[in-house]
């Protein structure tokens, strides 16, 4: 941050100009100059200024109307979208997530009040500098998430915003201030105001950043229970494996720390255990005893993402992994091959990944030898791809079209008789030429044993 200088791009520098020239304020304004503050290129330039979303539209020859209820007029400048917002401040939130109304203000500062945190309340342009009326650029040297005003008030006008402070807090890599943590303890429940698509969303963000072991926020401020108490029970289950030195839901977010830092990796390692911990009872003695179902981590994790709304194909995914996870692979071609025909070719190598970081996450130091056991079964399978050798279904030198000329119905049949050939390739390679299989369907179709596998 020492010595920090903003430089919008030239497309911003021309909108400020342009309403400068018109006799208007405008500054760039939120994450932006939080970012460039930070020493980091912003992803994206918003702009607050001091007049109408109408006169905006004169103004500029490319405009759309994607928030005129709120103030918002997006500028075109070429392929490049810049949204442009009047100074406002937000009616009630009746709601809980939404103001019912705004009122445009000629204050920056009212408009900056009404900010969720003191990094993403600041504003700049050429001619003021860098406006920070609520101590933004303190917070980043101290490295604080702190909310704008009263903790309670800014929570209770929007309870995303509780999720919103632990993402900063994973992808910045600071602290969130006593009182603003106190404010969402004492809040935690109006996250049930939060739609599942922007809990999914937020989630993401912190499971996706820098550190997300920052996760373990959720469940210190009381989120956690309220929407994923299947994770939440996790962390009064220890691990059965004495070797294991972590609970069960210490051990997931580690997992998903050493993974590689793509989305459905992350979750996955986050519920591939959440079957772990589901019942937990109290003998006469007082001993606590955990009864888990880690064949059921499949099932909950099914119902999480679910809830969560997430897409049908990273539901797919992470359930494939999941599913496949505690697979016992042996180092040998045959079993290999047979892995990869259950698991799909498509993800074969995730589930390696998805075994390494459950073995990292276990005990750092004693990973060393799992790991290797891992890297024999990659040796293997890569092996297995430059020998081309056949290990899914479209791989087998016949097809049904082949099983329907020599006589077999369409259907369940073909699949079947398909099945049998393919579980026969898999165990010994050399039998995928279309001759011998084509001999050996004449032969299946003849004795139809197949039919009864």
């Amino acid at each position: 941050m020492k010595g920090f200088s903003i430089r919008p791009p030239q497309d911003v520098l021309y909108i400020l100009d342009v309403m400068r020239n018109n006799g208007f304020e405008a500054y760039a304004v939120g994450g932006c100059v939080r970012d460039a503050v930070l020493g980091r290129v912003p992803k994206d330039w918003d702009i607050t200024v001091n007049t109408a979303p109408a006169k905006v539209r004169e103004l500029f020859d490319r405009t759309l109307d994607t928030g005129i209820k709120h103030g918002t007029v997006t500028v075109m400048l070429g392929e490049e979208a810049y949204e442009v917002t009047t100074f406002r401040i937000d009616g009630i939130y009746e709601d809980g997530r939404h103001p019912s109304s705004v009122e445009f203000t000629g204050n920056l500062e009212d408009d900056l009040r009404r900010r969720d945190f003191t990094i993403n309340a600041m504003a700049w342009n050429s001619g003021r500098g860098l406006v920070d009326p609520f101590g933004g650029t303190s917070d980043i040297k101290a490295r604080r998430i702190r909310a704008v005003g009263d903790p309670d008030e800014r929570f209770r006008e929007d309870a995303l915003r509780m999720l919103r402070a632990v993402r900063f807090s994973a992808q910045l890599g600071f602290e969130i201030d006593a009182g603003t943590l106190e404010g969402i303890r004492k809040n935690s429940r109006l996250i049930y105001n939060v739609s599942s698509e922007r809990i999914r969303e937020e989630l993401s963000g912190i499971l996706t950043a820098e550190e997300p072991g920052k996760f373990t926020l959720l469940r210190d401020t009381g989120i956690m229970g309220l929407i994923l108490p299947e994770l939440e029970v996790c962390f009064d289950t220890p691990q059965n494996n004495p070797h294991h030195i972590y609970n069960v839901g210490e051990h997931s977010i580690r997992a998903a720390a050493a993974i590689e830092n793509k989305r459905y990796l992350r979750w996955t390692m986050l519920l591939h255990d959440i079957g772990k911990a589901v019942t937990r009872t109290t003998d006469e003695d007082g001993v606590d005893h955990f009864y888990g179902h880690p064949d059921k981590s499949h099932e909950i994790a099914e119902n999480i993402l679910g809830r969560l709304k997430f897409d049908n194909k990273s539901i797919d995914r992470i359930l494939r992994l999941i599913r496949y996870h505690d697979r016992d692979i042996v180092p040998q071609p045959k079993a290999v091959a047979k892995a990869v025909s259950a698991v799909g070719e498509d993800l074969f190598e995730d589930l390696l990944k998805v075994k390494r970081a459950d073995i990292s996450a276990q005990n750092p130091a004693d990973a060393g030898e799992g790991i290797e056991y891992i890297d024999r079964i990659g040796k293997i399978y890569r092996e297995l791809l430059q020998a081309n050798n056949c290990l899914k279904l479209r791989d087998l030198a016949i097809n049904g079209q082949d099983l329907i000329d020599l006589g077999f119905h369409e259907g369940r049949e073909i699949g079947r008789a398909l099945a049998v050939l393919f579980e026969k390739v898999l165990e010994d390679p050399s039998l995928n030429d279309k001759a011998v299989l084509t001999r050996m369907a004449r032969e299946m179709r003849t004795k139809r044993y197949y039919l009864d596998l």
